[in-house]
C-alpha cells in the first residue's frame, strides 16, 4: 500500500486490509453478461491488454479475462493485492495509484474501474487513465449496487448507511463532477441485473463487513455491527432461517472512448 496516494481514503486504507478476508467471502461476482458488454463496449478480446484499475482482490477478473484480453491489475491496497496475485498468478499485479499507475504512455487498450472509480474521481486520476490509454481505447466504469427497490434491501442499506460518514460511496453521484473531460467522448450507460446467492451469513452478513467504512470501524463498533445484521436477517422474512437466499443487485456499466486533446 502507497499510505502518500492523494486517492487512498482512510476508509480504504484502513477498511480494506483489515476487512480484505470478508471482501472475498462476501462481495457478488459480477454477471457473465458483462462479457459480452467488454467485447462490444469496449472492444476488448484476444490481443488487447485491459488494465483492471483499483483491482482489489480480483473480483472482476473472471468476466474479464473471458473476453480474451490480456489484464493488467493495479491495486495500491498490499492486503488485497497479495490476495489477487494468489488467485490470479497469469496477471500482472502493480503497487500503484489512479493517479500514479506505474504503466507507460498507450500502454493499454482499455481500462476498467469495477466498483472502485467513485475513490479516486478526480481530474488527475482521469488524465492519468488518458495518457496509459491508445489513442481510441475506452475506458469502463462498473458498479454492482443493491438494489434498495426491493423494501428488505432499502432496510438493509439504511442499517448499513448509519455508518458511513464521508467515506466516497457511487450511489452519491459524486464522481459524476468529473465529466465532462476533454480527453473522453460522452459516457454511454448499460445496466445488467445480478443477483447474489448463497447463505445469509455470507451474502449479507459477510458483505456488510466488507463495507469499507464498516471495516474500519474499532473492533467493538464492527461487532455491534455485526450483530445488528445478525438480528436483521433473523427479523426479516425473506432472509430467517433459509439456507439460500438472493440479494439483488443492479450492475451499472459506463463507456467513454478515449478522444483526442490534452489530459
Amino acid at each position: 500500500m502507497k499510505p502518500t496516494s492523494p486517492s487512498l481514503h482512510p476508509s480504504a486504507a484502513i477498511g480494506f486490509v483489515q476487512g480484505a478476508g470478508s471482501y472475498v467471502r462476501g462481495r457478488p461476482g459480477y454477471p457473465a453478461e458483462l462479457s459480452g458488454w467488454l467485447r462490444a463496449a469496449l472492444q476488448l478480446q484476444a490481443g488487447k491488454t485491459a488494465l483492471d484499475l483499483g483491482a482489489g482482490t480480483g473480483k472482476f477478473l473472471p468476466v474479464l479475462l473471458a473476453t480474451g484480453a490480456a489484464a493488467i491489475a493495479v491495486e495500491p491496497v498490499a492486503a488485497m493485492r497479495e490476495r489477487l496475485a494468489a488467485e490470479y498468478p497469469q496477471v500482472r499485479a502493480v503497487d500503484g495509484s489512479a493517479e500514479t499507475t506505474g504503466l507507460a504512455d498507450a500502454a493499454v487498450d482499455a481500462v476498467v474501474c469495477a466498483t472502485a472509480f467513485h475513490w479516486f474521481a478526480t481530474r488527475a486520476a482521469l488524465d492519468e487513465i488518458h495518457r496509459v490509454l491508445r489513442p481510441g481505447g475506452w475506458l469502463g466504469l462498473v458498479w454492482n449496487v443493491r438494489d434498495e427497490r426491493v423494501p428488505w434491501v432499502a432496510r438493509l442499506g439504511a442499517l448499513v448507511n448509519a455508518f458511513q460518514r464521508d467515506t466516497p460511496r457511487q450511489a452519491s453521484g459524486d464522481w459524476r463532477r468529473v465529466f465532462p473531460h476533454a480527453g473522453f467522448a460522452p459516457l454511454q450507460q448499460s445496466e445488467f441485473v445480478h443477483e447474489h446467492r448463497g447463505p445469509a451469513d455470507i451474502v449479507v452478513l459477510e458483505r456488510v463487513l466488507s463495507t469499507s467504512f464498516i471495516a474500519a470501524l474499532p473492533q467493538g463498533q464492527r461487532a455491534q455491527v455485526q450483530q445488528a445484521v445478525a438480528q436483521f436477517i433473523a427479523s426479516e422474512a425473506e432472509l430467517a432461517g433459509k439456507a439460500e437466499v438472493a440479494v439483488p443487485y443492479r450492475c451499472m456499466a459506463y463507456a467513454a472512448q478515449r478522444i483526442g486533446g490534452a489530459g
